[in-house]
Parts: structure tokens; C-alpha cells; sequence
């Protein structure tokens, strides 16, 4: 036995099943290291060189990723309940109400500096008072409309789409959180079913020693594994009983996990208060909402004139009176677009839509569930098995050469 084991062959061939291991780890390692990075093309275009599958499909992943979960799992108009625009309106209210005299100065010194610095503070506070009282209800008439008019102001799929693809780090976070134990398992069982092929590669290898066969056997196991583990994560779809065991891709089995973490993410910064009101007021129907804030904003000049209804008219003239209502609508919508930065009030109201999210999203059948991770393998998955299978093989060769003397 001490013989053996001061053999230097013994120790050729005991390395052949190892390397193997290395083999299946390291090729499927570097399938999911080239799943995702690099973010940005390296090297020369359009050939020599790599960007990660994921990044360089932003649009198109983000787009699958979507069509499979969040078209699936709720309307523009059930998020916008979740929400719940009372509280919407109530937020903007108070946001708006602390500051209201500093909102009514700024925009009366803009244009009409003399008028307003020679009026008396007693009508200045009346004016305060009247926008105080007439706020509110006009804030409620608005976001009333608003939800009312929600699915024609905002594409939701295209919002969410737009923002994944212009920001490749969240999406790549997307995948590798809700798939970070089956990524996991592809690396780590790499290596054990390396090893388990390559101890019928090291018999082999004992009885013929051609020189091809170590390169062949490195190539398969590199094809193999990749192969194995990716089957494993999503097959069998559904639950199959064998030998009394329950078998059920990886993937699939964490259903209810995988929902929490994959709409924690979407709800808390994706579709946030501040991105979709952004999204309204920047998106394809932005004139349409901005006309829709104008509206409803316009009638609080007009009725905080009747103040000093005299006054305002030689003041301002009818020119005049009707560009101060286009800058009250034009402070209102800055004042939306900048009201829902509050990190708070955007997780309390992000918190009420993943509820309703997640509840579906744990309601979805194993096939729209897999749909939600397996494009990310599906796009260039045949590519990734290759790269595998020619690291593999050039792996085997260098053992030819190096191990075994090139034999």
C-alpha cells in the first residue's frame, strides 16, 4: 500500500477525478460570471470581446421579466388603489401647507415684485388663508381624476421597462437575488458531478491512453454539468413523486420566497410613488397630465383674486392674470414631481402594493412562475454550455500535456 501511494502515477491518475471537479466548478462559475458581467462591452466590438448575456439584452430581459410577472400580477389601476389616493392627496396637503406662504411669495415676486411687496400684509395673509382653505379640496378633485384616468396616463410596462434597461446593475439584482440559491447550486454541483464523471474518466484513461481522450472527457464534463444544473433548477415543472420522495425543479419550490424578494425589489425601487409620478409627468401622455394639474389648479387664483379683485385686474391685466394661472400650474407640477421624495411615505404606500403583488405572484403556475428566471439562462443558454465545453476541453488538454507528459 505505502508503494502505491509513493507512486508518482498513482497520484497522476487520483488527479484525473479532481480535475474533473475543477473542471465542472470553474466552467460553471464563469457561465453565471458571464450571465451578468460585465455591465458594459469590453474589448473590441462587435466580436472580440464580451458583455454579460443579461446587460446586453437590457431592454429585451427587462421586457421578458416583466411580461412574466408584473402584467400578470396587477393592473396600473390596482396599484394605484393599493396606494390609495386619499392618502395621496392627504400627502400632498400636508406637504404643501407648512410652506404655502413661501409658494405664494416665490411666485408673486417672480413678475409682480412692486404689486405684492406694496400690498397690504392684511390681504397677504387673506391670501394665505384662501389657498389653505381651497387646497384640499382641489387636491382630492385632482388625484380623483387622476385614478380615475390612471391606465390612459401611465404605461406601467414601459415605465418599468425603461427603467431596468437604463439601470443594468438593478436588473442583474433582480435575477441574482430571486436566483441566488440556484446559482449557487450551479457552481457548487459543478464540481460533484465533475468528480462523478471523472472517475469513469480515470478507468478509462487506465486502460487507453490516447492522447485525445483526456480533451474529449474534459469537454463533456464541462458540457454536462452546465447542462445537468440548469435541468435541475427547473425540471421536473410540476411536483412528481419518485420512490415516494416529492421532485420538483429548485427553482419551483421556492415560489413564495422567491415572491417576496422579487416584489420587495419592483415595489420598493421600481414602483415607488416618486418614479410613477415622474413616469406620469414625464411619459408619453405628460402634456395630457400637466393639462390635468393645470385644470384643477387654475380655479385657486381665480378665486384667491376675489380678495382684491380691483387691484389684481389693474395689477396684472387680463394678459397678465392669465400667465399668473399658467405659473400656479406650472408650481403645482414641480411641486408633484418633488412632494414624493420622502423615503418614508414611499415605503409605507410601497408596502400596501407588495401585498397584493406577492399574494399573486404566489398564485402563478409553475409555468408563468418559471418564466420570471428562465429567460436569463434561455438567451444564449447554448452559448454559455459551449464556453463550458471548450474550457473543459482545453482544460483535459493541459492535463495531457503537463500531467502526463503529452503521452
Amino acid at each position: 500500500m505505502m508503494e502505491l501511494l509513493q507512486n508518482p502515477e498513482f497520484w497522476k491518475y487520483v488527479s484525473i477525478p479532481f480535475v474533473a471537479a475543477f473542471i465542472g466548478w470553474s466552467t460553471n462559475w464563469l457561465a453565471i460570471k458571464l450571465t451578468f458581467y460585465p455591465l458594459e462591452f469590453i474589448g473590441l466590438p462587435p466580436l472580440l470581446g464580451w458583455q454579460g448575456i443579461i446587460p446586453s439584452k437590457a431592454r429585451k430581459m427587462a421586457a421578458i421579466s416583466v411580461d412574466a410577472t408584473i402584467s400578470k400580477i396587477g393592473t396600473v389601476g390596482e396599484i394605484f388603489e393599493q396606494i390609495d389616493p386619499k392618502v395621496l392627496a392627504k400627502y400632498i396637503v400636508d406637504t404643501v401647507e407648512p410652506r404655502v406662504e413661501e409658494y405664494v411669495d416665490e411666485l408673486m415676486l417672480k413678475d409682480y415684485a412692486t404689486f405684492w411687496e406694496n400690498l397690504p400684509v392684511s390681504i397677504k395673509q387673506m391670501v394665505y388663508e384662501r389657498v389653505r382653505k381651497n387646497a384640499p379640496a382641489l387636491v382630492d378633485n385632482l388625484v380623483d381624476e387622476l385614478s380615475e384616468n390612471i391606465e390612459e396616463l401611465l404605461d406601467i410596462k414601459n415605465m418599468v421597462i425603461d427603467q431596468l434597461a437604463n439601470d443594468k446593475r438593478l436588473l442583474n439584482r433582480i435575477f441574482l437575488e430571486c436566483g441566488d440559491r440556484e446559482f449557487k447550486f450551479i457552481i457548487n454541483s459543478g464540481a460533484w458531478l465533475g468528480l462523478a464523471f471523472g472517475i469513469p474518466q480515470m478507468v478509462v484513461w487506465y486502460f487507453f491512453q490516447n492522447w485525445w481522450i483526456l480533451p474529449v472527457a474534459g469537454l463533456i464534463v464541462g458540457y454536462a454539468t452546465n447542462w445537468i444544473a440548469l435541468n435541475v433548477i427547473f425540471r421536473p415543472l410540476n411536483p412528481v413523486k419518485v420512490l415516494g420522495f416529492e421532485i420538483q425543479g429548485m427553482f419551483l419550490k421556492r415560489q413564495r420566497e422567491v415572491a417576496q424578494s422579487f416584489c420587495h425589489i419592483i415595489t420598493h425601487e421600481i414602483l415607488t410613488i416618486g418614479n410613477i409620478i415622474n413616469a406620469i409627468l414625464n411619459g408619453p401622455e405628460a402634456e395630457r397630465a400637466k393639462n390635468l394639474v393645470k385644470k384643477h389648479i387654475k380655479p385657486i387664483v381665480d378665486d384667491t383674486a376675489g380678495v382684491s379683485k380691483p387691484l389684481t385686474q389693474i395689477a396684472f391685466g387680463p394678459k397678465g392674470f392669465a400667465q399668473l394661472k399658467h405659473q400656479v400650474g406650472e408650481k403645482a407640477i414641480e411641486i408633484s414631481a418633488g412632494a414624493f421624495k420622502d423615503p418614508v411615505f414611499n415605503n409605507d404606500r410601497a408596502v400596501a402594493v407588495e401585498n397584493i403583488m406577492r399574494e399573486r405572484m404566489e398564485a402563478l403556475s409553475s409555468e408563468e412562475f418559471q418564466d420570471l428566471l428562465r429567460p436569463c439562462f434561455q438567451e444564449d443558454e447554448i452559448k454559455l454550455i459551449m464556453v463550458g465545453a471548450i474550457l473543459g476541453f482545453a482544460a483535459g488538454l493541459v492535463q495531457v500535456i503537463y500531467v502526463f507528459n503529452g503521452i
